[in-house]
């Protein structure tokens, strides 16, 4: 009696395992999903409150930032007073963006999707351009500063350039034109810093 008892439950527990290595049991298994690893810190986007998150193709409030202040050589730690405010020019989404230095105020438009500037405008300080142009070098060519001009806005293809004198200090003066964009400039010889920089869309 003992013995049939034994062999049942022998039975019973094989019956148990073939059931568990069925194919439709070893389906259900293979179906179910494997844990994802975390995504890494810095690919983490926060969200303000208010906020919602970037959609796909989209940039951050942060990556236009970046753009403006490089397009602006400004190292990040010299702004302050950095405003970054979602809007819209001539039907185009943008990160507005305001940030001072000690040497001139700064307003840039960057697009949201795709993160091209489609605006900008600021002056530098006179008096801190006069300081530095006491270290500058040689004067520049108005070939070099085309060059310095077109490394700043890439889309240009047509560019008027003039030789000017402002306070016995001998820069360049003139407008680029890109596809849809007209940039106007001031560019100082000694030094080939851009002082003075607009860039708006031809409507």
């Amino acid at each position: 009696m003992k013995n049939l008892t034994a062999i049942a439950l022998a039975a019973v527990l094989t019956a148990g395992v073939l059931t568990a290595c069925s194919p439709q049991n070893a389906a259900a298994v293979s179906q179910a999903p494997a844990p994802q690893p975390a995504a890494p810190a810095s690919s983490v986007q926060m969200v303000q409150p208010g906020q919602s998150a970037p959609a796909s193709g989209e940039i951050s409030g942060d990556e236009a930032l970046a753009i403006a202040l490089d397009n602006a050589s400004v190292p990040e730690p010299n702004a302050y007073n950095v405003k970054v405010e979602r809007d819209g020019d001539n039907g185009i989404p943008i990160w507005d963006i305001e940030f001072e230095t000690e040497y001139g105020d700064y307003d840039f438009e960057v697009a949201i999707s795709g993160g091209r500037i489609v605006g900008a405008d600021y002056e530098v300080d006179e008096e801190w351009l006069d300081r530095l142009s006491r270290h500058g070098g040689g004067p520049l060519s108005a070939g070099q500063a085309q060059d310095i001009v077109a490394a700043k806005a890439p889309d240009a293809s047509s560019f008027l350039i003039r030789e000017e004198h402002s306070d016995g200090r001998l820069c360049y003066e003139g407008e680029a034109y890109g596809d849809d964009i007209k940039y106007e400039f001031e560019l100082d010889a000694a030094t080939g810093v851009i002082y003075d920089w607009n860039a708006d869309l031809r409507r």
